[in-house]
């Protein structure tokens, strides 16, 4: 089993993050607004949820958040701007250049896909542990 950790900050306009695997910082993420797990207008809740890789079309490799409560097709995927490209969905990026809106999304999403995917082509199974930075104190 490994875990990927992601530790939230939440604005009124959209979420700020930041993605960590074995303790190490990987990149950045952006995401929707909390706005009570609402379909496509809202990030989705705090807790740990299993990763699976999937590909489309539109998204090449990419991961599949399972098991979110009332939500479904959740998935970790390039974006740069969480209000015009996501729909719940969590963007990895390099740089956080502002509230949910970031830079160099594609080159942070290559850098978690060889991190964990060794992992997951192995079998490992592997999740997603989302908390926040005000109340977890980090």
């Amino acid at each position: 089993m490994i875990n990927i950790e992601l530790i939230r900050e939440y604005h009124p306009k959209a979420t700020n993050g930041k993605l960590f695997f074995k303790g190490e910082k990987v990149c950045d993420t952006i995401e929707l607004p909390w706005k009570n797990n609402i379909k496509n207008i809202s990030c989705i809740p705090e807790g740990t949820y299993q990763v699976v890789k999937r590909f489309s079309q539109k998204y090449k490799q990419h991961y599949l958040i399972t098991n979110v409560s009332n939500r479904s097709l959740i998935l970790i995927h390039p974006a740069n701007f969480a209000l015009k490209e996501l729909k719940g969905c969590i963007a990895p990026v390099s740089n956080i250049t502002g509230i949910g809106v970031g830079e160099y999304s594609k080159k942070a999403m290559v850098k978690l896909q060889n991190l964990i995917n060794p992992y997951l082509e192995a079998g490992t199974k592997g999740f997603l542990i989302i908390k926040n930075k005000i109340y977890d104190n980090i």
